[in-house]
């Protein structure tokens, strides 16, 4: 493996960075201390901070001394953590109640401040290196759309733009890479079943929303037994149904929320038309009435075909073929990274976050999986210096294109 020295040296402190950001953690649009430490170190090291863009993200732009070339490359990481408790009893754990970086955010944002430190002390390149530091990825906060909304690619153009994202289960420092549909859209949904409210006693004088919420969900899922076309991918998931106060009134009301992914809009729009249909017809089979809400929040993610060989050829360079996949398979997770490769051409990759050997001490033991989300993860701080390392010679190597 082929890391750069100076950042393998600087190892110590951006471990000491990562696990500040870790114990530290801030949700969607509240990153005020980690975007203020972010802009802190680059205004130390010499580089360009506009701040403000999606409320709390920033670009640091750095200009190389190689030429004169306008020729530019967007870096991104998120900032923001998760709304979730942690459980992890290490020194650096949560120190904001109900709030962890259970994503690898602090992880990704410190990858990026290692390459953005070393290509500070090493400009010679011809070009312009915007790092971005995006908030409110999570939770379908769209973050990357706030920050267009805010003339992010026309105050800073990007000819190319990448991301990152750790991988747990991947083997450590292994890289993976998919061309096209890589991630899926998340879409959500809130149904509302109006019916008659009654004594519990006495049903038939009401028209019982429970009920009729109870059908709904298993009509729902017909939709990707009997409806979907057998080679397309969907999703639906019930994950919410709200109903009642006692145990002996039938409500007025039942509401049924979950998620919908696909990886393609022919099958969205398959999925939301006969959503409609069943919400809308199956209540008036009861005497009852439906209403669908649905939102579509982040489209699907499609990796552009060149700038994804161009990554996965850096990165073969740098750790060597067995160490990368070129054909990962799409994941029904979502990335609002989707909304820049819908601007701008790139790739969005993963590195391997191990398999958990990593949390091989105390504070671990008996604690579940590092799995994302989960409020036993941890970011593998060994990443470090390889995805600082892989972001410099994807600079290096950009600008060494003809």
């Amino acid at each position: 493996m082929k890391t750069i020295d100076e950042i393998e040296r600087a190892h110590p402190a951006l471990t000491a960075i990562r696990r500040d950001f870790h114990a530290h953690p801030e949700i969607a649009f509240e990153e005020v201390r980690t975007s203020a430490r972010v802009a802190e170190l680059l205004t130390e090291w010499g580089i360009e901070v506009t701040r403000g863009l999606g409320k709390t993200g920033l670009v640091g732009v750095l200009r190389g001394t190689g030429g004169t070339s306008t020729r530019s490359i967007g870096l991104r990481a998120d900032m923001d953590a998760l709304p979730m408790p942690e459980h992890n009893r290490f020194d650096h754990a949560s120190q904001n109640p109900g709030r962890m970086h259970g994503c690898g955010h602090d992880g990704h944002t410190t990858m990026l401040l290692a390459a953005a430190q070393y290509l500070s002390a090493h400009r010679d390149f011809d070009g312009i290196v915007n790092f971005i530091f995006q908030p409110a990825e999570e939770g379908g906060n769209a973050g990357a759309r706030a920050m267009m909304q805010d003339g992010l690619f026309e105050r800073f153009p990007c000819d190319e733009v990448y991301g990152i994202h750790n991988w747990p289960g991947m083997p450590t420092g292994h890289f993976g890479f998919l061309v096209g549909p890589s991630m899926a859209s998340s879409n959500r949904f809130e149904i509302k079943v109006h019916g008659v409210g009654a004594h519990a006693a006495t049903p038939e004088n009401g028209v019982d929303p429970v009920f009729i919420a109870a059908e709904m969900v298993g009509s729902l899922q017909s939709l990707i037994t009997r409806n979907k076309p057998a080679g397309s991918t969907a999703v639906l998931s019930i994950t919410q149904i709200h109903a009642g106060d006692a145990y002996n009134v039938i409500p007025a009301e039942a509401i049924i929320r979950g998620t919908v992914r696909t990886f393609h809009t022919e099958t969205l729009d398959m999925v939301e038309e006969n959503m409609r249909r069943i919400v809308t017809m199956l209540p008036q089979a009861y005497g009852a009435t439906g209403e669908l809400n649905f939102i579509r929040a982040y489209p699907c993610l499609v990796n552009h075909e060149e700038q994804t060989k161009f990554a996965a050829d850096v990165a073969e360079a740098m750790v060597g073929p067995g160490m990368v996949t070129r054909s990962l398979k799409p994941i029904t997770g979502s990335e609002d990274f989707s909304f820049f490769l819908e601007k701008v051409p790139g790739s969005y990759l993963f590195l391997g976050n191990g398999g958990g050997e990593h949390r091989a001490y105390e504070a671990y033991e008996g604690m579940g999986p590092c799995e994302l989300h989960n409020p036993n993860y941890d970011f593998n701080d060994a990443l470090l210096p390889i995805g600082g390392s892989y972001w410099v010679k994807l600079v290096q190597a950009f600008f060494a294109k003809a």
